[in-house]
């Protein structure tokens, strides 16, 4: 089963998709694409305060709205959790984890400011999640340009999976984050792609990339081509 394992579709709750109308939109060109499941994964963070009670229903709606179309991708349901002190902490404690297909739990960092991380250390926070027998998977790691690549290469010895994002392979983010994409994705770290889409920008733009021969499949690394695909 083709896979996505991180998006922002679910509408109103995050800076992804605003309305049900938009999120039934990304998810069928998703399926145009070939994915099968979605998982959606709206932030928790300081500034998104959302938690399993307030995701679920709006997931609910979402699903509803999908079944009713032939052909439309399954969806399931997660987080992409920030690493800051103002809701991580509070996660843990309440058991707010919501595994991606029952391992995996996306630990992202603040894009631009490290600061928001506060007194979390993140090689503690992952070795949490590793101790409850999930694995912690780091996102587009390629856009945190404050992150060297000796601290990067220090989460994967201790067992983090990395993420990149199609989009930064399309030029989303702009050329630092898609020279990164490229050299991580060289060096054989990366585990997963994923969308981390959010709005049809993201749909044009990994479409544009498509288009000009470019291949979701061909790309994948071989471990995710393995295991999920």
């Amino acid at each position: 089963m083709k896979i996505d394992f991180h998006s922002h579709i679910l509408p109103g709750i995050d800076d992804g998709a605003k309305t049900l109308e938009e999120s039934v939109q990304l998810a069928i060109a998703m399926g145009n694409w070939g994915f099968e499941r979605i998982t959606c994964t709206p932030h928790i963070t300081k500034q998104y305060r959302n938690t399993p009670q307030t995701i679920e229903p709006v997931f609910r709606q979402l699903q509803e709205a999908l079944a009713s179309i032939e052909g439309a991708p399954e969806i399931a349901m997660s987080a992409e959790y920030r690493l800051n002190p103002e809701t991580w902490p509070e996660v843990l404690e309440k058991g707010w984890l919501m595994p991606i297909e029952d391992r995996y739990i996306l630990m992202e960092f603040p894009i631009n400011d490290p600061g928001d991380i506060g007194w979390l250390k993140p090689v503690e926070e992952f070795r949490k999640v590793i101790a409850l027998g999930l694995t912690p998977i780091l996102p587009h790691p390629e856009r945190y340009f404050y992150l060297s690549h000796d601290e990067l290469m220090k989460y994967v010895d201790e067992g983090v999976m990395i993420q990149s994002n199609y989009g930064s392979f399309a030029g989303l983010y702009g050329p630092e984050a898609q020279a990164n994409a490229e050299r991580v994705l060289e060096e054989g770290i990366v585990s997963f792609l994923a969308t981390d889409m959010h709005n049809m920008k993201y749909i044009r733009t990994i479409g544009s990339w498509l288009d000009k021969g470019n291949s979701l499949w061909d790309s994948v690394p071989r471990f995710v081509r393995n295991q999920k695909h």
